[in-house]
């Protein structure tokens, strides 16, 4: 039988760059599978979308380690190209969100092994304008703290790096005027926790079966359209009833306070998920377009996404197919 050949791309500064005291193991695991490797380390940001794209050779797999960033990287590395195989993600980054609601192990050979004897799970992604997000698109309160913060601060804090960054925006929050426009779900929910499992939803996100646009108008000061089980390491955060591969995205706005006090009630309510319609607006959706007089900041999956005024995103169902345990 011929060997499954492997593209492995990583990046050796992800997290506490691990990945170098454990990448021979990590190899080993896939030749003893039967594969054929091709190992790129990565050098600067970009690298892991140009391999994925520009590596002519066919490969049956393509594996990548690092964090959601480098995730994010070979997604949309695959995405632009004509390749559509599987993809093995080995977390090794400071939070590693999406790789925890995948259900993906923390140890790195044993995730490995998931790459090796797991089942394939096609799962949603989103387009952003002209690009692709895995699991987060957001603006606003935090945002940003997550590409302005140094690797070597996230690799010795995690995500409470994020915290203790964010902490010190508090007293020059800034809000939006936003136009947001956005088709109502019409998905009857699902327990995010045992993907397949049918549960009645919650009043706060309950909705009518027929589709149709909505509009909502305002000044916010946080924004997030996620597929996720968390957010920074906080689970729970973009919903209670969360699937991966539904064709639909969680979304979160927050109104801009009226005043400081109002923080803290906000932030409870949000890492809570004790849904406050004073402060803010929760509903699921397939696609959503958001429009402002200014540009705004954005990031996706922990990544500077740009400035825009005009942001149209859309929910790509099962788009890709990731290695999942069995």
């Amino acid at each position: 039988m011929e060997a499954k050949k492997i593209l492995f791309v990583y990046n050796p500064r992800a997290g506490k760059a691990k990945i170098q005291s454990r990448l021979c193991d990590i190899i080993d695991i896939f030749a003893k599978a039967g594969c054929e490797i091709t190992v790129y380390p990565t050098q600067k940001e970009g690298d892991a979308a140009w391999a994925v794209r520009n590596k002519k050779k066919r490969y049956d797999l393509l594996v990548c380690s690092g964090g959601d960033g480098t995730l994010d990287e070979t997604v949309n590395g695959m995405i632009k190209s004509s390749k559509r195989i599987p993809i093995g993600y080995i977390p090794a980054g400071s939070t590693n969100d999406f790789a925890m609601s995948l259900g993906l192990p923390k140890d790195m050979c044993k995730a490995a092994e998931v790459i090796v004897s797991g089942r394939d799970y096609p799962c949603d992604i989103g387009t952003f304008n002209e690009a692709c997000f895995v699991y987060i698109a957001a603006f606003g309160l935090f945002t940003d703290v997550s590409y302005e913060t140094s690797q070597q601060i996230k690799n010795v804090l995690g995500h409470m790096a994020y915290l203790l960054e964010g902490v010190k925006r508090i007293s020059s929050i800034k809000s939006y005027a936003l136009k947001v426009r956005y088709l109502e779900s019409s998905n009857p929910g699902t327990d995010g926790q045992q993907a397949g499992a049918q549960v009645k939803m919650p009043l706060e996100i309950r909705i009518p079966m027929e589709t149709q646009e909505k509009t909502i108008e305002g000044d916010f000061i946080f924004g997030m359209v996620t597929n996720s089980l968390s957010v920074g390491g906080f689970k729970r955060i973009t919903g209670k009833y969360v699937e991966l591969d539904d064709g639909e995205f969680e979304v979160t706005l927050i109104k801009k306070p009226s005043n400081p006090l109002e923080i803290n009630t906000i932030l409870a309510a949000l890492i809570n998920r004790n849904i406050n319609t004073d402060y803010m607006y929760c509903f699921k959706t397939r696609e959503i377009t958001f429009e402002s007089e200014e540009g705004i900041p954005w990031t996706t999956d922990g990544e500077f996404g740009g400035s825009h005024r005009n942001v149209h995103i859309e929910n790509m169902k099962q788009a890709v197919t990731i290695r999942v345990p069995e």
